[in-house]
């Protein structure tokens, strides 16, 4: 009978004493389940092999043999769901570094320091260092 044999059981390929430790990092779990521990290591699994499989369509479409950054952002930009959690995490790739980093000194260089806006819930550095016009001095006695 089918029921009979002995069917082997499915175990995670992530180690997970790593696993566990890296849900414990969230402030709102103290203890992981075994059952839970599992389900994250298999979906995690399963998530990157997805990614993979992707990663390695984009890179055939190109005609490359080598898996690079531009194709793992390509195939995440292409899948929604992937897109609206991971894309700000993944790094820019070196080409559109240099050239944003070489087009943002170009700019720099033709506004002066004092035109610089900061952004939106940042002060520039010499705020600090402005003296408060509504207080009053500060007296130092020395006895």
């Amino acid at each position: 009978m089918a029921e009979d044999e002995a069917v082997d059981p499915i175990r995670p390929e992530f180690p997970t004493a790593r696993v566990k430790k890296i849900m414990k990092l969230d402030k709102d779990i103290n203890k992981v389940n075994s059952e839970a521990l599992f389900l994250v290591s298999c979906s995690t699994n399963l998530f990157l092999r997805f990614l993979a499989e992707r990663t390695a369509e984009v890179a055939a479409e190109k005609k490359k043999k080598t898996v690079k950054l531009d194709h793992l952002r390509t195939a995440v930009k292409r899948h929604r769901p992937t897109s609206d959690f991971l894309l700000d995490s993944l790094p820019i790739p070196a080409e559109s570094t240099q050239s944003v980093a070489r087009f943002a000194t170009d700019r720099d260089r033709s506004r002066s320091v004092g035109d610089k806006s900061a952004p939106a819930g940042t002060r520039r550095i010499d705020h600090f260092f402005r003296k408060p016009e509504n207080e009053a001095p500060i007296q130092i006695n020395d006895a």
